[in-house]
């Protein structure tokens, strides 16, 4: 699975049942709707191919991902309807491709260098685990120009409180890596010549879990956040079931 999507947007590398996923196409290797179809083919095939187990997102540098490609956006401003068509196209394929992040079947990391902005933060909160340098930084500033990050706040409230995320998006400042720990948005910082070691090493052990439990379980977690607590557990304690009776697990157990 070694290429790269044209025009060099989306490098792909897969080793050990891990799929790195390299943003490229610019320093800040913003959202543009050739990004986001590149990434969104790169995780439906992920999903489907057998030989991947985990998928890792890697933005290399000082800006992990900053967000829509605004001066796409402001070329299209010239359009005879001021861009409406193309923003809906670009914010329902944005939608589409974190959603399919989030709700792909192997687990996503997001291994983040440097600055989360916008939609970049988006795609930190889509995926399932996010490690990062301590030098990282998270913004959602759409404040800052006269708008509001609101598709961005969608994944964003999903994983921080509803304090912390009004805090982002209502004061468009950038917060740190010790802030964004502590809100639940990243789960650990290190050393920024730390963290691929540890996200390869990490993922690598995780590719050798039992995959079916993995994908029907991390499916499960996300779904029954959503129910009341007696249909969760319900909901829960059947794929719990399923867990125990799959023959390769009973294959797996000690004998008595």
């Amino acid at each position: 699975m070694n290429q790269m999507s044209p025009p060099d947007l989306v490098s792909e590398s897969l080793a050990d049942g891990v799929l790195t996923l390299t943003l490229g196409g610019g320093k800040a290797h913003p959202l543009s709707l050739g990004m986001i179809a590149a990434l969104h083919r790169s995780i439906h095939r992920a999903a489907e191919d057998t030989s991947v187990r985990v998928v890792v997102i890697h933005g290399p540098g000082p800006i992990f991902c900053a967000g829509h490609d605004l001066k796409e956006i402001a070329r299209h401003r010239e359009d005879g309807d001021k861009g409406r068509a193309y923003l809906e196209q670009l914010f329902n394929s944005c939608g589409a491709m974190m959603k399919a992040v989030t709700l792909c079947p192997k687990p996503t990391i997001a291994a983040v260098e440097g600055v989360a902005t916008a939609g970049g933060l988006q795609l930190v909160a889509a995926c399932d685990l996010s490690f990062a340098s301590d030098a990282s930084r998270y913004c959602l500033p759409g404040v800052n120009n006269g708008g509001f990050c609101t598709t961005p706040a969608v994944a964003v409230a999903r994983v921080i409180g509803r304090k912390q995320v009004m805090e982002m998006a209502l004061s468009g400042e950038m917060f740190d890596a010790d802030w964004a720990r502590g809100a639940g948005l990243i789960n650990r910082s290190m050393l920024v010549e730390e963290l691929l070691p540890f996200v390869n090493d990490f993922a690598a052990r995780l590719a050798t879990r039992h995959q079916p439990a993995i994908a029907a379980g991390k499916q499960t977690l996300y779904r029954q956040l959503e129910m009341p607590l007696e249909l969760a557990y319900v909901h829960a304690t059947s794929v719990m079931i399923d867990h125990f009776m799959d023959p390769e697990r009973i294959e797996r157990e000690p004998k008595r």
